[in-house]
């Protein structure tokens, strides 16, 4: 069996509501689609993160994989190892769309599911976090904001069941602890993060860190730039650190050790270029004692599917992971099951989802119309 084509798409949706971090607002999610199709007529999907700087890289890669087969993802990830290193997550990114779809299309040609192919399920829902932005409380400032956002956390929570809340944080340090603060009182029992993209010094964040401590975080992420920094806060600040920004290669894993830099990474399959990097992860992981989640950057059913596999099948990967799947206000394939805050684990051939051709030709239109609106 070979592959014979590889299509690509750029698709735009809409989130139902805007989400804010300490660098943007944005109101709807680009992405990239990929189709792999053989010459027994077997094809498998795969979903990548941002748009179309992506989607060229994607096909020129793509096109060198005609005429192989999908098994051979090592020799691909061997023949393209310094594609990351030219490319930076661009290349991550495009590596680990046609990884994911090559994966699709061998659990639909032997008939298992990417979660049995990478080692069966040790559990069949994953519980996600809900995701909390100042964009939830339009026009409110200083403590009216800190108590609307409590209030809209609160609703979230009860109404859809969740687990976990996270806080995008800003550079509005104050702010974001006077925020925190109220959404511990409405919500005592979850477990409670905030993620200001390093958007905070170090003197900052050991100040915001020491004060959040009463609050039990589960943890806080990236409050600050770089190894070395976060290695400053960790060494002052009760609350574990996560990271999705300062260890973001194989390369970066010992420094970040050495230095008692983090207790927790973020994976995420298409920002360490694909399913079998992500597992790579978690074993690290698991042999220094480290905790390890999943990061969100913002993906579709394909993605998350291919996320939804992972955890399934990753014993390590026990938190309530980052998904904005919940956010988007429609889909590219059949709606996910999301009940109580958990996604159920698809069992299906491969991912276990199928893409709705008419809605992926109506949502790449919208891209061709109105660009990229994210990456």
């Amino acid at each position: 069996m070979k592959i014979t084509e590889v299509d690509v798409w750029v698709v735009n949706l809409p989130l139902t509501n805007p989400f804010t971090s300490s660098f943007e607002t944005k109101t709807g999610e680009t992405r990239t689609v990929v189709r792999l199709r053989t010459d027994t007529g077997a094809e498998g999907w795969g979903e990548t993160m941002w748009g179309r700087p992506v989607a060229e890289l994607t096909r020129k890669l793509g096109a060198e994989m005609i005429g192989t087969s999908p098994f051979a993802l090592e020799a691909f990830h061997r023949r393209h190892h310094m594609v990351p290193f030219f490319h930076g997550y661009l290349g991550y990114a495009a590596l680990a769309g046609l990884d994911v779809a090559c994966w699709d299309l061998i659990g639909r040609v032997t008939g298992q599911s990417v979660t049995d192919l990478l080692g069966g399920a040790v559990r069949n829902e994953v519980p996600i976090t809900a995701l909390i932005t100042r964009a939830d409380a339009p026009g409110a400032e200083g403590a009216e904001l800190a108590q609307g956002l409590a209030e809209h956390a609160a609703r979230v929570v009860a109404e859809g069941g969740f687990s976990a809340v996270k806080l995008k944080g800003t550079r509005d340090v104050r702010g974001d602890v006077r925020i925190l603060r109220e959404l511990r009182s409405a919500l005592p029992d979850v477990e409670l993060r905030v993620d200001p993209n390093a958007a905070w010094s170090v003197p900052d964040s050991i100040r915001a860190g020491i004060a959040l401590e009463e609050l039990d975080l589960e943890y806080l992420e990236d409050p600050c730039a770089g190894i070395e920094g976060m290695s400053q806060v960790r060494a002052k600040v009760r609350i574990p650190l996560c990271t999705n920004m300062c260890v973001v290669r194989f390369e970066e894993f010992a420094p970040a050790v050495r230095l008692g830099a983090v207790d927790v990474i973020h994976g995420d399959v298409y920002k360490w270029g694909g399913i079998a990097a992500t597992k790579a992860l978690a074993a690290h992981c698991e042999t220094f004692g480290l905790g390890m989640n999943l990061h969100s950057g913002g993906e579709l059913g394909i993605a998350t599917a291919a996320h939804l596999a992972v955890v399934a099948s990753t014993p390590v990967l026990s938190r309530a992971i980052d998904s904005m799947y919940y956010l988007h206000a429609d889909d590219i394939v059949a709606p996910l099951q999301l009940s109580g805050g958990r996604l159920r684990v698809p069992t299906g051939p491969g991912l276990g989802v199928d893409v709705d051709e008419e809605k992926l030709a109506f949502y790449a239109a919208k891209n061709e119309r109105e660009g990229d609106l994210t990456g």
